[in-house]
């Protein structure tokens, strides 16, 4: 038979469990009571911001809240991602994520002021948007295949430029070169534009960019795409091969975008913002705006993207450490 005690300890844990529970579904119901501010570590105009824009007027529209875009650009990321992982884990702060910042950093930088796994909770994964492989129009090679050769033929004659060191287009010209076996010369710039140009100009080989910064390029006939970087023909190009495709098997490099929350914030709110934003990437016309500005639209369980960060930190690490990046 229960002593007294044991009976009451018993009881006082139910009730603790019960209202634990009913805290959380009132917190879950009540949200948003207030507006959400989603951060974004770039300047206004770019990629991710055009999609946390995109997203934050949807989610307005859906929930009856503003959710308010705030750009804190500089550091690689680094101070969005350090106001995100010191912020309330109420739901009220939420980050849109990117490769550089989440993945990439965590190799490139000896210490961070926040740890990239166990600061963060994922929500959801939200788009992928293809790196190119692009050259100058005039350059002999027509094709990755032929690159390579040429690259074989011609040690370090092969110039590649970059958006800067340790940036993912670097990364991904890295990983190219240790997977083809080629030897290439990096040039760094400040940004993927001046990089291009200097491909158009005829300074540099060649370059690899998201396809969102090269269209304009692309679309005038400026610069040739050789290969895209994805596992599959993206939609948006799907009349160029893949590099995997064109001898360098299992070749993957793409930017991805997602949404994360402070870590600690509510499992009902988390659920509740994955929910929303899932059925926002599922609308037709945002799908149609993000498909016109090259990015394919990814919707993930907040489990999946934790695994696909983790794998990101891994192979980007993996690249950092073999090629000997370093940042200043």
């Amino acid at each position: 038979m229960m002593n007294p005690c044991t009976r009451r300890a018993l009881m006082g844990g139910l009730v603790a469990l019960s209202f634990s529970a009913a805290t959380l579904s009132a917190h879950a119901q009540a949200y948003p009571a207030k507006p959400v501010r989603f951060v974004v570590p770039y300047p206004a105009g770019g990629a991710s911001d055009i999609t946390a824009r995109l997203l934050a007027e949807k989610l307005s529209e859906s929930y009856g809240q503003s959710f308010i875009i705030d750009n804190r650009p500089g550091a690689n990321g680094i101070i969005a991602l350090d106001a995100i992982a010191k912020s309330p884990a109420d739901g009220y702060t939420i980050l849109m994520g990117n490769v550089g910042p989440n993945a990439i950093n965590a190799g490139l930088y000896l210490k961070l002021p926040f740890d990239p796994i166990k600061s963060f909770s994922p929500i959801t994964l939200t788009t992928s948007v293809p790196i190119v492989l692009l050259v100058n129009p005039e350059f002999p090679a027509r094709t990755t295949e032929e690159l390579i050769a040429y690259a074989k033929a011609n040690p370090a004659a092969v110039k590649f430029a970059s958006g800067g060191s340790g940036s993912a287009t670097h990364l991904t010209a890295e990983l190219f070169k240790k997977m083809a076996g080629i030897n290439m010369v990096h040039v760094p710039y400040k940004g993927d534009i001046p990089a291009m140009t200097d491909v158009i100009g005829g300074h540099v080989t060649m370059t690899f960019a998201t396809s969102i910064a090269a269209a304009p390029f692309i679309g005038t006939g400026r610069l040739r795409v050789l290969g895209t970087a994805s596992r599959s023909r993206p939609k948006s190009l799907a009349q160029y091969p893949t590099i995997a495709e064109s001898g360098v098997s299992g070749f993957e490099s793409t930017s991805w975008g997602g949404v994360l929350a402070p870590a600690g914030t509510p499992a009902p709110v988390i659920a509740s913002l994955h929910d929303h934003i899932v059925k926002v990437l599922a609308m037709p016309d945002v799908r149609d705006r993000l498909s016109k500005l090259g990015a394919d639209v990814v919707a993930s369980t907040p489990e999946e993207f934790a695994t696909h960060l983790q794998s990101e930190i891994t192979k980007w690490s993996d690249v950092i450490k073999s090629a000997g990046v370093k940042v200043e």
